[in-house]
């Protein structure tokens, strides 16, 4: 054998090997993928159901790990297919685990983090209402059956959607087409959220709620872990250095221009850009690159992006504003809409130099391509449609798919997991804890020393002593200091400080969260309270006046209150000289 071909042969074994290594890195990537669905989910709901949205994320993973390897994987890449349409179950993993781990493990690995990821998608669309067990329950069916059966379809070799040359090379029909049918499907039979959709006496809606996440900063998060883990999702496929890198680019571009898209959009759109829907946006370019990530250039990059970013804010709001549909995480518009559109895009936009060598629509006028891409999605969809419409269906009709109104208001995580709050420290509940104080006694005036502190004289409040006036000061939090300063230097030796929310004649600001106008806001505010007797009011008055005056709404108000005592519960002391400074 020549050297030049031993070289070629261990170059090809090299290459193989690196290749087969970042293909279980990139299953590795897309399993952290689902700390992203999670953190994206979790910060656009409220943070009484925290704890929930995480416990149904860890288990979209496990039961799609139980399902997968009972039958699901059988079925997807099954050696024996029936008519291009299901595979027959060898359960191999169990009988010749030997050679199942030689022939199968990478491409166990790989598409069980694709199975899950279309299992998790569901869960932000029917968050805060849906009960825990039927949850489970749907998890387990599209894992076992439902996506096996239409994902062998696209990546079975022997795939009826295969072998007519359908293209979908990481899954915006396979997977996220197939998860965002299920979120519309699973939204309309859970009903919308309590208080979202305000009906009048006929039934019909005259009134749409914003309903806001209770952490951007944890839907942030959450989209950044799912950007770096679509690097894995797009790439670990790919057969070549170029194709990889060509992937990458792709894979960057798209949701990039989406998000830019959006920006702008909804700044032209609502007056300033929509945090919480451009980060909707770079999820949805990055669905709508998945499928043809290895086949666009970027210039087709680029016009995936476009669309992608103005189609997802237009789905959502026509979702909510139009069909009164609650996704509280934008689900529907994010996988199910830019799946469809990735997936046709291949058709549209595949590029005759880019490495799948596919040749689209706008490239060449060849049709063929975005005629078997139409069947494609097509297929898929019906196909998940009906499946799961009887899942939803049969739970509904038998355990039922939601909590009670009590339990919804109350917060799944208390109703459903027994947590009184996922943010332990911040739970709204008297703490029970017992501190070993139980010997203490309360001050009652004449207590003796050994008891208590030595109290100075307790004065018996009479008529004519001086009288005590409340002050209340409501201001913007930006003058407080300034507020605080003025009143120490006219004598003032105590106050206590509020942060509040509140809101006068104007009824605030309005703003707009997903598209959605938020009215009545409450604003942040400081609230002062003051109790004087030797200070004159009018000195307080005047002061506060001074300091906090502008000219422009939101300057704050002044309450006067007549006050019948003070005590002071360290000494017992009362009226004058409890409002006294330590001699």
């Amino acid at each position: 054998m020549a050297v030049e071909e031993m070289t070629k042969i261990v170059e090809e074994a090299v290459t193989g090997e690196v290749f087969g290594v970042w293909f279980l890195i990139g299953a590795a990537l897309v399993f952290f993928m689902q700390a992203g669905f999670a953190m994206v989910e979790t910060g656009f709901t409220r943070a009484k159901n925290a704890g929930n949205i995480i416990m149904k994320n860890l288990m979209d993973f496990c039961i799609g790990t139980v399902g997968f390897v009972l039958l699901g994987f059988s079925l997807m890449m099954a050696e024996d297919y029936v008519f291009g349409f299901i595979g027959i179950p060898n359960l191999s993993i169990f009988t010749d685990f030997g050679g199942f781990i030689e022939g199968n493990a990478s491409s166990f690995v790989f598409n069980l983090v694709f199975c899950a990821t279309a299992a998790t998608i569901v869960s932000g669309s029917m968050a805060e209402r849906t009960k825990f067990s039927s949850y489970c329950i749907y998890s387990g069916v599209i894992s076992l059956f439902v996506y096996p059966v239409e994902a062998g379809w696209v990546w079975n070799s022997q795939g009826w959607l295969a072998k007519l040359g359908f293209h979908d090379f990481a899954g915006s029909a396979a997977i996220h087409s197939v998860g965002g049918i299920t979120a519309l499907i699973g939204a309309v039979m859970v009903g919308p959220r309590l208080g979202k959709y305000i009906k009048d006496k006929r039934g019909k809606v005259k009134k749409v709620n914003a309903i806001q996440g209770h952490s951007i900063t944890l839907g942030a998060l959450g989209c950044f872990i799912l950007w770096f883990g679509w690097y894995g999702f797009n790439g670990a496929a790919a057969w070549s250095g170029d194709s990889l890198a060509s992937i990458f680019l792709t894979t960057t571009i798209a949701p990039a221009v989406a998000t830019c898209t959006t920006m702008v959009y909804t700044w032209i759109k609502n007056g300033k850009p929509d945090v919480s829907m451009c980060l909707n946006a770079s999820l949805a370019g990055l669905v709508g690159i998945t499928a043809g990530c290895d086949a666009l250039d970027a210039l087709g990059s680029a016009v995936v992006g476009v669309v992608s970013g103005i189609l997802v804010v237009a789905v959502v709001e026509f979702l909510d504003l139009k069909l009164h549909i609650d996704d509280p995480v934008g689900a529907v518009g994010v996988h199910l809409a830019n799946g469809i559109w990735g997936t046709l895009a291949v058709g549209l936009l595949a590029s005759p130099s880019a490495p799948a060598g596919l040749k689209g629509f706008f490239y060449t006028g060849n049709i063929r391509l975005l005629g078997v891409q139409t069947i494609g999605i097509i297929a898929v969809l019906a196909w998940t449609f009906a499946l799961m419409s009887v899942v939803f269906i049969l739970i509904k009709k038998t355990i039922g798919l939601r909590v009670s109104q009590e339990e919804e208001i109350k917060g799944l995580d208390c109703t459903e997991h027994g947590l009184p709050s996922a943010y332990a420290d911040f739970a709204p509940a008297v703490e029970s804890l017992d501190y070993g104080f139980e010997e203490a006694v309360a001050v009652r005036g004449e207590i003796p020393v050994a008891e208590a502190v030595p109290v100075k004289k307790v004065p018996v409040f009479e008529e004519g002593t001086p009288k005590f006036t409340k002050i209340e000061i409501i201001c913007k939090e930006s003058r407080f200091e300034t507020l605080k300063t003025a009143l120490m230097n006219i004598g003032i030796t105590g106050m206590t400080v509020s942060h509040v929310l509140g809101c006068g004649i104007q009824k605030g600001k309005p703003e707009y969260y997903r598209g959605v106008q938020v009215e009545a806001n409450l604003l942040p505010k400081i609230q002062v309270d003051i109790v004087v007797s030797k200070v004159p009011v009018t000195s307080v008055i005047e002061t506060a006046k001074k300091i906090l005056y502008t000219g422009h709404i939101g300057d704050g108000k002044i309450f006067v209150y007549d006050v019948e005592n003070v005590v002071k519960i360290r000494t017992g002391e009362e009226g004058f000289d409890a409002l006294q400074d330590i001699e």
